[in-house]
């Protein structure tokens, strides 16, 4: 089928930037086409548009899309083509291939520790001049590398928050302590045109109260630090539904957020800017897999937590949504069963215990449409143990949720 594409186990970032294909009907149309041996990720550019769209009406400032959430061309223009002009950056992959596409795109390097050539080359080669840190040896690192935009430079200083009420925990590797950060906002103004406060509630934040308490720790640092601020970055975190999850609608987040920000006191031309990853791309994308083996309610699939499923490996806390494919022919028995996977390779940690709901009749060789993988799905695959294959299709029908 000539609008499928292989694709292989390898950052989408070092790529090629893929011509626009025609999206095909539904992902059934293709499956019952094509008849896939191997894992089929699908892709939705029209649900990722209105994503980006709905999300940049309803946030009350800036949106800058975290990239490593997916990282794929093809999802970076549905999200371009939704508005998104501003890039939440981690690496000189995810700089070089924004900037590739979008020329006039803002791109903001958001990683609190980068190396100097990392800093370097993002200055020089792509004009970026906004640069997140926690600590003082690395702003000392980006004012040295920085220095060809000297004038012009945004300090982004990451604050250690709270992240209870979420699903991941990212509390673990990045974030000054506020006793810290009161000496390094003072530290950090005389080198920045524009100085930010950023933070990050975790992962799939389920209490939108949660960005409140971040905002009102940020305020009363920046009070203690007695240095005026220009931005707010209220990070990532906002969550979506999954199987057993329906979180609060995006606009309690919103409000949330423009209520502490009103209350702030600060002044009329302080930017208030945000970071989604997971709310923008997750119901824009799925895998197809085919099973290879039941063993009462064990399936075993082509791919697996070293494929596009690490999320919903022996760890994960999120349960994704999942669809029988088969022939209409054939049809599927009524009786729903939960079933555990198992992945393709030789290692037994290879396995999702979900529950997945499927029909009691589900056999060898159908196939099983996992949905939500949008984020994180893809762009985590590695080539353990030789599965480093996989399709790719456009597709116009909607996600699974």
């Amino acid at each position: 089928m000539s609008t499928m594409l292989l694709r292989r186990a390898v950052a989408p970032a070092r790529r090629e930037i893929p011509a626009p294909l025609p999206p095909l009907p539904s992902v059934d149309s293709v499956v019952l086409s094509a008849r896939p041996s191997e894992p089929l990720h699908c892709l939705r550019p029209a649900a990722l548009q209105q994503a980006a769209t709905d999300f940049l009406r309803g946030f009350p400032g800036r949106v800058l899309y975290a990239v490593k959430c997916n990282p794929d061309p093809r999802v970076l223009r549905a999200l371009w083509e939704g508005g998104v002009r501003h890039f939440d950056c981690a690496s000189p992959n995810e700089v070089a291939l924004v900037r590739q596409m979008f020329e006039d795109a803002s791109i903001h390097y958001m990683h609190p520790v980068k190396s100097r050539t990392a800093i370097g080359e993002a200055v020089a080669r792509h004009g970026v001049t906004d640069f997140a840190f926690d600590s003082g040896d690395e702003l000392d690192k980006i004012i040295a590398e920085a220095a060809p935009v000297r004038g012009r430079l945004g300090l982004l200083l990451r604050l250690a928050v709270s992240n209870a009420g979420s699903s991941f925990d990212l509390s673990g590797k990045f974030g000054a302590a506020a006793d810290d950060a009161v000496a390094l906002l003072r530290r950090a103004r005389p080198s920045a045109q524009r100085l930010g406060v950023t933070f990050h509630v975790g992962s799939q934040a389920l209490d939108p109260a949660a960005y409140r308490r971040a905002m009102v720790l940020a305020m009363e640092t920046i009070a203690r630090a007695g240095v005026s601020v220009d931005i707010l970055d209220v990070g990532g975190g906002f969550p979506v539904a999954y199987a057993d999850v329906t979180p609060p609608p995006l606009a309690d987040y919103f409000s949330e957020i423009a209520a502490a920000y009103r209350l702030s006191g600060w002044h009329p031309g302080m930017q208030l800017w945000g970071e989604p990853g997971r709310a923008l791309v997750a119901g824009g994308g799925s895998v197809v897999v085919q099973v290879q083996l039941r063993r009462g309610r064990d399936l075993y699939i082509n791919d697996g937590v070293y494929g596009s499923l690490f999320d919903a490996g022996p760890t994960s806390r999120l349960r994704f949504p999942v669809r029988l494919v088969r022939d209409a022919a054939v049809p599927a028995a009524a009786e729903r069963l939960p079933f555990r996977f198992f992945g393709p390779t030789c290692d037994s940690h290879d396995r999702m215990d979900g529950p997945f709901l499927l029909p009691a009749d589900v056999r060898e060789g159908d196939w099983i449409e996992i949905g939500q993988l949008g984020a994180y799905g893809a762009c985590l695959r590695t080539a353990f143990n030789g599965f480093d294959r996989a399709h790719l299709v456009e597709v116009a029908d909607g996600p699974l949720l």
